[in-house]
């Protein structure tokens, strides 16, 4: 079985649908993606060093796909609202895999742009030639699939010396009425000495479809950049996610990259990261909290091509009831890259005997005088602790709640907005007490904040 041939066929059956509804600098990587996808496989359960992802079983699925654009007729803007109180965002959808622009933003805020493909292919050529697909690895069978059958996404760009004054947040949303696989796709160019903070959150609105969202991400900071690129997911049961983030720094830039597992079926999140310019900074932060048959999977690769640069990492898990977590991470310190400062770290709570973690990190370094760690941990909530506070009169489902908190509060704490960090405390609360809701019960949450 080949589950990426169905899309192949599809592809060449309806090449001329796929090219006329796109921007010519789309097409010019999509005939690579087909070239790369000729002879490609995906990894089944087993297949590698250690049990994780069957993405052969997830794209096997019959998956409708939008070949021709047809429109939706529920409109995102009226019909579902995700803020985050007390934070002024410019705020975005997508409803499947078409942008829009809600009430509180514009297609281009001040100086920053924010711009669908089709039209920032014409408004923007050069940036998008130069930089589009250019991160993003076609050897990745998920990525060279997104590239093949991706007809449109968005594009972000901060200008040199800019400052977005406020958050950019892109609301995702899948609300058709059939089982339906899209391919989201982002392209962020943050310019020298410009700051920008993204907040990107995933939902679906039925629980009863099979979705797909095969994402990929390329973020390019150019010398002293400021990105800040916050990843949420809370989704259902039956909706699968496969995202590839691709970074690029140059000299003196800084990158914080977080992602947040909330609710979901099943999710793969690859991270890769080039550091190419000296005193650059990476923040890469990732959070789970999993049950019931949950999976959730990231991969992370950071590249220190310089030297005089610091990376942190730090993934954490809490899984319970039958939950899966896998967690793959390597470093690799080029030659010649002295003063590299870089840490990684997995720490991962089972709160069940039945809930399964599989961890891996690595080192990989070629050069002296550097400072590098990693490690891994495994276990469960602390016996002692909970008798402590058993004796002070705490329940036992309180008392696992709040230590399973505490167990991630550090990583909601790297969040460098304070009113999103406020929030997912709340959130966070509310999905270890088992009432957090899906985006039905969201939209009246919102409307009466």
């Amino acid at each position: 079985m080949n589950a990426l041939k169905q899309y192949i066929d599809l592809y060449d059956e309806s090449r001329e649908a796929f090219e006329q509804q796109s921007p010519d600098v789309l097409n010019a990587v999509r005939r690579s993606a087909r070239e790369h996808l000729e002879d490609a496989r995906l990894p089944r359960k087993g297949s590698e060093d250690y049990e994780a992802s069957d993405l052969e079983t997830v794209f096997a699925h019959d998956y409708g796909v939008n070949v021709n654009r047809l429109p939706f007729e529920a409109d995102p803007a009226e019909t579902f609202h995700c803020d985050v109180p007390n934070m002024s965002t410019c705020l975005y959808y997508s409803s499947n895999d078409a942008f829009h622009s809600s009430a509180t933003a514009e297609r281009n805020i001040g100086q920053v742009v924010v711009e669908p493909f089709s039209i920032a292919a014409d408004d923007h050529r050069e940036l998008m030639a130069a930089h589009y697909g250019r991160l993003a690895r076609l050897e990745d069978p998920t990525v060279a699939l997104n590239s093949l059958l991706v007809q449109d996404g968005l594009f972000i760009y901060v200008p040199d010396g800019v400052v977005a004054e406020r958050p950019i947040q892109l609301v995702n949303i899948f609300n058709a009425a059939l089982d339906m696989m899209v391919q989201r796709r982002l392209l962020i160019v943050v310019g020298k000495n410009a700051a920008v903070k993204l907040l990107a959150c995933d939902h679906t609105q039925s629980p009863d479809y099979h979705y797909l969202n095969n994402q990929v991400v390329e973020i390019v900071a150019m010398a002293g950049a400021s990105v800040d690129y916050y990843d949420m997911e809370e989704s259902t049961p039956l909706t699968h996610r496969v995202s590839s983030i691709y970074v690029e720094q140059h000299e003196g830039s800084n990158v914080l990259i977080d992602g947040i597992t909330l609710t979901n079926g099943f999710t793969r999140n690859n991270y890769h990261v080039e550091v190419n310019g000296e005193h650059a900074e990476t923040q890469l932060l990732g959070m789970t909290i999993a049950s019931g048959e949950q999976h959730v999977d990231s991969r992370t690769f950071i590249s220190h091509n310089a030297p005089r640069c610091h990376s942190n990492e730090m993934f954490k898990y809490v899984l319970n009831d039958n939950a899966v977590g896998a967690f793959a991470g390597k470093i690799l310190v080029k030659p010649n890259c002295p003063r590299v400062e870089a840490y990684q770290g997995n720490r991962n709570l089972c709160g069940a005997p039945t809930a399964k973690m599989y961890t891996k990190p690595q080192l990989e370094i070629y050069t002296d005088d550097v400072m590098c760690s990693h490690g891994s941990a495994v276990g469960q909530l602390d016996e002692e602790a909970l008798f402590y506070m058993r004796t002070r009169g705490i329940g036992i489902d309180e008392a696992r709640r709040l230590l399973m908190q505490a167990f991630v509060a550090d990583v909601i704490d790297g969040v460098r907005l304070d009113a999103l960090k406020d929030r997912l405390h709340y959130l966070v609360e509310k999905r270890f007490a088992g009432t957090l809701s899906n985006c039905a019960g969201c939209l009246t949450a919102c409307k009466k904040s």
